[in-house]
């Protein structure tokens, strides 16, 4: 076999049977290799778009991801996606390919430093220059992505690379990676501090982040709450890892967080926070986050730990592992006066859904897309305020069914994302949300969507905007509103049929939810316009305040 093939063998023996591409001259080798093979290749019309398609296939599935572009322009155009999936330590293995080996550095036509660029973000990256190093160096990619906190792996591939011959014992190499051995197990006498901490406070909170949802601890974390009786408060990546109708789910923490919460975080006097990265947009001011609260910070990633936030009590391992310890270590310790009366805050601050509105209302959508599909739906987000709507208003039921991009905040998300989640799990819906300005980023994958027969629902939030820096022009700005108006916007109702998809356009309330339930009855691709008020704004922290100074006011119910 040549290196080409090795390499899909290799992929197969990792568990792959689906790659996210978009084929070029030096991957002509590996592509005459995909023709013969049966690992299944979805072709996206932009290289981010395989990135963000790898990413959330990664999330949605536990698996590991794997995306594929060519040289130069296609490995840059990867970049984003790479970074985005990074940020939110999702495992991915990115293919990419390079000139041959012997005209790397000269310039050559459609050559970039793929390694140099990628190295600031990315796990880890490997460029091999003789094909007998190709099948080791990607069991190493699949390794190092999938351990510890997950990643990206770049693989650049030279041409000549791909064309070698590789024989049987070539298969058989492993890589040795020297100094790569993530702690797993937390230290029994800071689980023990941490266990003591927590039976003697009187107001804790946990704060759980992504790495409850990637090291698969949802279940482990819901036990340990309700042993300990202590409130949940999630991170934008955290959202799912406890269904959000359980009476210890206290929602969306910081900058567009729930008023409650940002107040229960505030006043807790130990916070217990779980795979999670004290982002800014969580935190707040960090010198007034949380100030009166012994703080506890489980972690697989020790870098983490102490980089943002001071700790008290730092405990490094899997998330999964250090929960059931504190749980078993614990001796139902009470925490019933403080629980009782943050939940009942919690009911007095419920936000309004319903608007009885002309131009509807962005709560009145989340509520009538809430309506209209089950726990099991799978949600991906865009980008800005269509992502902060869903994060603040949507109820997530189970883990790994709401995916959106965090760290990075990437435009476009969403319909990619949905791709990647319907391949994941062909039998379950998907429903993506997007704003008009990131779905015009990426609409082009409507024929992906079209090609593979995707049934993906996705309702754009028209508000004719990029709401979210407008909504910051408005606050921050003196209402001076510069470049942030998107005019015109296309017939997306028209968009969507031209490329062979069902297009449909929602200007009142309460027909929202019978289209959504339709196209997800007829498992049919369908784009749903909603029309919505460009006036309403989310309340919210400002950048580098206390995360109890909010901006704006809540709408609650009555």
């Amino acid at each position: 076999m040549n290196g080409s093939d090795a390499l899909l063998k290799k992929l197969k023996e990792n568990g792959t049977d689906t790659v996210f591409g978009y084929p070029g001259g030096v991957l002509l080798p590996l592509y005459d290799s995909i023709f013969d093979c049966d690992i299944r290749h979805i072709l996206v019309r932009h290289e981010q778009s395989a990135a963000h398609a790898a990413d959330a296939y990664a999330r949605v599935s536990g698996k590991t991801g794997v995306c594929i572009a060519t040289s130069g322009p296609g490995a840059t155009n990867l970049v984003t996606g790479i970074a985005t999936a990074q940020m939110d330590s999702s495992p991915v293995v990115a293919l990419t390919g390079q000139v041959g080996t012997g005209i790397i550095g000269t310039d050559a036509f459609q050559e970039v430093d793929t390694i140099g660029i990628t190295m600031p973000i990315t796990k880890e990256n490997f460029q091999p220059r003789k094909s007998k190093d190709v099948p080791k160096i990607i069991d190493a990619a699949y390794h190092i992505a999938s351990t510890g906190r997950p990643g990206v792996v770049v693989v650049d591939l030279p041409k000549d690379v791909l064309e070698q011959e590789v024989t049987d014992h070539d298969m058989k190499e492993i890589l040795n990676i020297p100094g790569y051995k993530p702690s797993t197990k937390g230290n029994p006498r800071q689980i023990k501090r941490a266990i003591d901490t927590i039976e003697s406070c009187e107001k804790p909170i946990i704060l759980a982040g992504g790495g409850v949802i990637s090291s698969d601890a949802s279940e482990e974390l819901v036990e340990f709450a309700t042993k300990a009786n202590i409130p949940i408060a999630t991170s934008l990546m955290g959202k799912g890892s406890i269904p959000e109708d359980h009476k210890l789910s206290l929602g969306l923490l910081g900058m567009h967080g729930l008023e409650s919460t940002n107040h229960a975080v505030n006043d807790c006097d130990c916070l217990i926070a779980v795979g999670c990265r004290f982002s800014d947009r969580t935190t707040g001011n960090v010198k007034k986050f949380a100030p009166d609260a012994i703080k506890i910070h489980i972690d697989i990633d020790p870098a983490e730990i102490g980089k943002n936030v001071p700790i008290d009590i730092p405990i490094v391992g899997n998330a999964k592992t250090i929960l059931k310890e504190l749980t078993q270590g614990l001796n139902n310790p009470s925490h019933d006066p403080w629980t009782k009366d943050i939940v009942s805050k919690r009911q007095a601050y419920k936000p309004k859904f319903n608007f009885n509105t002309v131009p509807v209302k962005p709560q009145e959508c989340i509520k009538e897309i809430m309506d209209a599909v089950t726990p099991e739906t799978i949600m991906t987000t865009d980008v800005g305020q269509n992502q902060m709507w869903m994060a603040h208003y949507y109820k997530t039921h189970n883990p790994r069914t709401f995916i959106s991009s965090g760290g990075l905040g990437t435009m476009g998300f969403a319909l990619p994302a949905a791709i990647g989640a319907q391949i994941a799990k062909p039998d379950e819906n998907v429903v993506a949300v997007a704003g008009d300005g990131g779905f015009q980023m990426v609409s082009q994958e409507l024929a992906t969507i079209k090609e593979y027969d995707l049934p993906i629902v996705t309702c754009i939030l028209n508000n004719r905007y990029l709401g979210m820096v407008y909504q910051w022009q408005v606050l921050y700005y003196e209402n001076r509103i510069s470049q942030t108006k998107l005019a015109p916007t296309p017939d997306f109702v028209q968009l969507a049929k031209s490329y062979g998809v069902e297009g449909l356009r929602v200007e009142k309330p309460g027909e929202l939810t019978e289209a959504i339930q339709n196209a997800l009855k007829a498992r049919e691709a369908t784009v749903i316009e909603v029309v919505v008020d460009p006036s309403e704004l989310l309340p919210m922290v400002p950048p580098g305040e206390k995360i109890t100074k909010i901006v704006g006011e809540y709408k609650t119910e009555e």
